[in-house]
């Protein structure tokens, strides 16, 4: 496990330091690189992908497959990046509310500590990272953790409801109605505009879940910009597009759900949809 991360790092696939777990990092990663190499994208390491994986990098060396220790890098979701978030925030250096989410604006924010308190800048925690932290900061109060947030709500007859979608944290997307719900326990806190794939690159209907976000994803497929990337299924994903936003409807994705709301969709990845959280694609 930790070649094949050590080797995604090498084609730039991957952020995160080899762990040894196959987490949604690396199976982000390894989707990415699939859609990249025109393979099969289905997040999983083939025949296929392995060798033509191992065709374009080199073995491993020991630092690289087992570097320092870590305490927590790109891609983790858990309390203990919240409790970093927290402490950042004390210091100035991440701006937002915490969620939780190791991702691109996290990464930043450490890399913009490691720069000010003179330590190696790579934009993972490690120990010595997280302990010069640590000294700096107080621990976090729970309303620093999870700043409390009132959720806007709206009227639910503009949105075109699946029963699928009552339960739970649910990204909510009608083909019909051309519209993506945010909805949680059958509540809609937010409602925006979606075009789908084009002809021949029909966005996928059924259930589905958030398996990795990516801030500012650039498709290394088609050369286009995603931002704000919350992928689904293999290489199909919930994003911006500056296209949608200026054209409209005329024309289509690759497969992806397109957001033109800006704001929205950035409230969204921000703020709200976590990995794991469940995405329903329905007529």
């Amino acid at each position: 496990m930790r070649e094949l991360q050590a080797r995604l790092v090498q084609v730039e696939h991957l952020k995160a330091v080899p762990n040894g777990n196959y987490g949604p990092a690396t199976e982000g990663a390894v989707a990415e690189y699939q859609a990249g190499q025109k393979l099969e994208v289905t997040g999983i390491v083939t025949a296929s992908t392995w060798k033509k994986l191992t065709s374009q990098t080199k073995a491993p060396t020991q630092d690289e497959l087992f570097p320092k220790k870590q305490v927590l890098g790109h891609g983790d979701n858990s309390d203990k990046v919240r409790e970093l978030q927290a402490r950042l925030k004390q210091l100035g250096h991440f701006k937002d509310k915490p969620t939780g989410f190791y991702g691109d604006v996290t990464l930043t924010a450490v890399k913009a500590y490691q720069q000010a308190a003179g330590l190696e800048v790579t934009g993972t925690v490690y120990e010595d990272t997280w302990e010069k932290l640590k000294s700096q900061t107080k621990t976090p109060t729970q309303d620093e953790l999870k700043p409390p947030v009132e959720l806007p709500t709206v009227d639910a007859s503009k949105a075109d409801l699946d029963d699928r979608c009552l339960t739970g944290r649910v990204l909510c997307i009608s083909k019909t109605s051309k519209k993506l719900a945010w909805v949680i326990d059958g509540k809609v806190h937010k409602l925006l505009d979606v075009r789908f794939g084009a002809e021949g690159y029909e966005t996928r209907e059924g259930v589905f879940s958030v398996y990795w976000k990516s801030r500012d994803h650039v498709s290394t497929l088609y050369d286009s910009a995603m931002p704000f990337a919350m992928f689904f299924d293999g290489g199909q994903a919930v994003h911006y597009s500056e296209n949608f936003a200026q054209n409209g409807y005329t024309g289509g994705s690759y497969g992806c759900v397109n957001v033109r709301d800006y704001e929205g969709i950035k409230w969204l990845f921000d703020n709200q949809v976590k990995t794991g959280d469940k995405v329903v694609i329905h007529w």
